[in-house]
Parts: structure tokens; sequence; C-alpha cells
């Protein structure tokens, strides 16, 4: 390694080091930040639209921007007062639910109890005791962390307040600091630089607003279809479903596994529990050949178990920030990963000397 591309390494992993640690001591603090960008992400190409059809930036910025709150606004009223009925109700019949599964499985664990030794089922039982109380006390880290870090009322409130006016400056701005930082890059590495920027913000504007519009179509649709079988806590258990959709079969798994479950419990008939299951079988399908394929496309480039791995890798280190942040991190590192491999790949470390065959010879 050259004494340039040595300084260049250490100057490129300070970097690194350093907005990691950024990251980490001040989380809490750059959370409006964090969804004020997120927001001017996702808006900037209708800002720009109207911007070239003669409207000036500010009121293009302000009208859209308001329009957007105005419309979340209206969907939580709409919504939140549904969901927090449904999730009291849920939390009152939690028991009973508990009970049914504890009544249908005691059967096939006393046919297991019969065929282990004593010993055994001690031993395993300490165990799943073990795992069961680590999963719960892992469950209330993260609960606590996004309560603590997310869901804390100054942050809230920064949320309400602050968030607004980061994504109407970033938005607002956002030709110009896109102008400075390309300003800033190296002379010598600018246009590679450029072009992997390029493929990062093709990955990303490929996900946020493709899968976010994908999600939203399938909790409406899931939501609304639940509702209509009379699945009790159906409009729940549909929009969460459909907004973790952005992991590809999971959303619909998830759903699949829990309607179903609420669906033997309550009706007697297997008309309705079939009809759940069409529901998601059908939500699945339209998001595989017609949904993803035309809002989406081939652009995204990131296996979701890459996504899985991300969202738990950066909640663990950066809290709540970090989960908002996993994609966009996923996806400069999915990018810059295949840049490097494709490098390694026409590197003589990969392709060796040349002269492989006369050594052996």
């Amino acid at each position: 390694m050259t004494g340039k591309t040595n300084r260049q390494f250490w100057f490129w992993s300070g970097g690194i080091f350093a907005s990691a640690l950024f990251l980490y001591l001040l989380g809490d603090v750059l959370l409006p930040f964090v969804v004020g960008m997120a927001v001017a992400y996702f808006l900037y190409p209708v800002v720009d639209a109207l911007e070239e059809r003669g409207i000036p930036r500010g009121l293009a910025v302000f009208g859209i921007l308001l329009l957007f709150f105005a419309v979340i606004v209206f969907g939580l009223l709409l919504i939140l007062p549904l969901l927090q009925d449904q999730l009291l109700a849920f939390l009152d019949r939690l028991p009973h639910y508990i009970a049914f599964l504890r009544n249908l499985v005691a059967p096939y664990l006393e046919i297991l109890r019969d065929h282990l030794k004593d010993v055994d089922v001690g031993r395993y039982g300490g165990t799943a005791s073990g795992y069961t109380a680590g999963l719960i006390s892992w469950a209330g880290g993260v609960v606590g962390d996004l309560w603590g870090s997310g869901l804390a009322l100054l942050n809230l409130l920064s949320l309400i307040f602050i968030m607004p006016i980061a994504a109407f400056y970033l938005l607002r701005d956002w030709d110009v600091i896109v102008a400075h930082i390309d300003g800033w890059l190296p002379c010598d590495h600018a246009a590679t630089i450029r072009t992997q920027l390029g493929l990062i913000d093709e990955t990303l504007s490929g996900f946020v607003r493709g899968v976010s519009l994908v999600c939203l179509i399938l909790a409406g649709f899931y939501g609304f279809f639940l509702s209509l079988i009379g699945l009790e806590f159906g409009l729940m258990v549909g929009i969460a479903s459909g907004l973790i959709s952005f992991i590809p079969y999971v959303g619909a798994v998830i759903g699949f596994i829990i309607g179903t479950s609420l669906a033997l419990m309550q009706f007697s008939d297997l008309l309705p529990v079939a009809l759940v299951a069409v529901t998601y079988l059908t939500g699945q399908t339209a998001e595989s050949y017609l949904l993803t394929p035309n809002l989406v496309g081939n652009r995204i480039g990131l296996h979701p178990a890459w996504i899985l791995l991300a969202l738990l890798a950066f909640g663990a280190l950066f809290g709540f920030v970090g989960v908002l942040l996993a994609v966009p991190l996923a996806a400069v590192i999915g990018v810059l990963g295949r840049f490097v491999i494709a490098r390694y790949l026409e590197s003589p470390y990969y392709k060796g000397s040349g002269n492989g065959g006369e050594e052996q010879r």
C-alpha cells in the first residue's frame, strides 16, 4: 500500500468512525432531522417537477409539505381511534387467547412428557424457561429503547414541531446541498463516486417510494377485507401486516398465521377462516405479480435477509434512529460491496500473476 493510498484509507476510515460515533452519541437529538430528511427525499422529485412547470420552489415546497402532512394527520385521525379500540379489546381478551392455546397444546405436551425421561423434561423445561426469559427481556429492552429514544414526550414534540421545519429547508435547498457535496468530492475519484451515488439513489428511490406505496396498498387491502369478513381486530392485524411487508413474504406470513389463528378461535364455521387465508394469499399474489413489478421493479437489489439483518443490527447499535437509517445504510453498503467485489474480480488478487501454469511446470 503506497503512502497516498494509506493516507486515503485512514482518512475515510476516520470519517466513517466519526460518523458512527456521532450517530451513537446524538441519535436521540437527530431523530427529527433523520425523519425530515426521509420526508424530503421522498418528496423532492415532486417539488422538482412543480418547479420545472414554473412554480417558485419555496411555494412548491410549502404546498407539497402542507398536503403531505394534511393527508397523514387526516389518516391518523381517521384510523387511530379504531386501532385504539381494537388494541384495548385485544389486551382485554389476551388471557382468553393464552388459555385457549394452552388447552390446545396441553395434550401434545402430555404425549411428549410420556416419551421423555423426567430428567430430560426438567432439563429441556429449564432451557425453554431460560430462552423464554431471555426473549421477554430482549422484547422489554426493545420496547424500552423505543420509548426512551423514539416515543418519549420530548422526542415526540420534536417530531411534531422540528421535523416539518427540517423537511422544509432540506427540500427548498436540496439542489444547493447536492451541488455543495458534489464540489467536495476528491477530484481523482469524483466520476467513480458519482456513479456509485447514482446507484445508491436508484436503489433507495426504488425502495423508499415504491415499497412504501406497496406497503400502504397492502395495509389498506388487508385491513379492509379482514374487517369485512368480521374478524376481531382485523383492522389492526391487517394494517400491521401490510406495513411490515417491506420485507417480502414476512408481512403476509405473519398476518396469515395471526389472522387464521384469531379466526379459528372466533368462528365455529370454516368459511371465515378460509376467507382470511384467501385474503392473504390474494394480497401476496398481487404484491409479487402486480404491485412490486409495476411500482418497484427490479431496481432495489436488496435481499430480504439483508434488510432484516440491517434492521436488527442498526437498531441494536443506534436505537430507533438506527432502525430508520437501516435501509439507507443497507443500500449504501450493498452498492459499495458490489463495487468492491467487482474491483476485486478485476484485480491481480483474484486473477493471479498470470504465470501460474509456468510455475506448476
